[in-house]
């Protein structure tokens, strides 16, 4: 089958992150009374953020009655703010190196681009009007919009059926942690790509399963150009 979707994570795959997201995970925790460093965050990179607020909670905090859904909803309030304030304000705000560049080559062959994050919505759009994506995606989807979170297929699947995709064989997911490669194999997606350009290593990456590690975002091309070229071939 051809491919005709590929679904991108943000922070850390296609937008650049300065631990950034780990210092205002540091901050919000700190404002209820848990230190924490920005790298404790890193293997929690992707969850849905309240998810990863409770899994912080969890190996932190020894009075588990202590963790109540008030706690995560009041720091997980906390982080939001900190990131909607940094990603409005910050002149740091960048894509990734060739990341436009392969969003525009991707589009020439006809294949959608959409973006999903374990970010609220109200902090992914900030993020895609200050970068000027609106034209250069066809879709957005945030954890807040889908029942579940990674590592859940959901919004995969309201990516799928809002652009017609009726299969996941014609869908790639990209990313750059453990929970967006759990994300595209529980999706049934044809390619799930690791990308070393955030959280985790190519050895990090590695033992979840992806069918592609990549360096350098520009690789997608090539992996899903041969991927059509034989499907058309095939079709002859």
């Amino acid at each position: 089958m051809f491919t005709e979707l590929v679904v991108f994570d943000m922070a850390g795959t296609t937008v650049r992150d300065k631990n950034y997201v780990g210092i205002a995970f540091q901050q919000a925790m700190k404002s209820r009374g848990y230190d924490i460093t920005p790298e404790d965050v890193n293997p929690l990179m992707g969850y849905q953020k309240p998810l990863a607020i409770k899994m912080i909670l969890e190996m932190r905090e020894e009075d588990k009655s202590k963790i109540t859904d008030a706690l995560i909803s009041e720091i997980h309030a906390e982080f939001v703010q900190h990131m909607l304030h940094f990603y409005s304000t910050t002149q740091d705000i960048a894509p990734l190196p060739g990341v436009e560049e392969t969003f525009g080559a991707l589009r020439k062959k006809g294949i959608k681009i959409a973006l999903n994050t374990g970010f609220s919505r109200d902090i992914a759009d900030v993020i895609v009007d200050r970068l000027g994506w609106k034209d250069k995606i066809d879709m957005l989807v945030a954890s807040d919009e889908v029942p579940n979170g990674r590592p859940y297929p959901d919004m995969i699947r309201k990516i799928m059926h809002a652009l017609k995709i009726d299969s996941p064989e014609k869908v790639a997911k990209v990313g750059d942690t453990e929970v967006d490669v759990n994300e595209g194999i529980n999706a049934g997606c044809k390619y799930v790509i690791g990308i070393t350009t955030g959280a985790f290593t190519r050895e990090e990456l590695l033992p979840y399963g992806p069918t592609h590690i990549i360096d350098n975002i520009a690789d997608i091309i090539g992996i899903i150009s041969e991927s059509n070229a034989y499907a058309a071939q095939k079709s002859l």
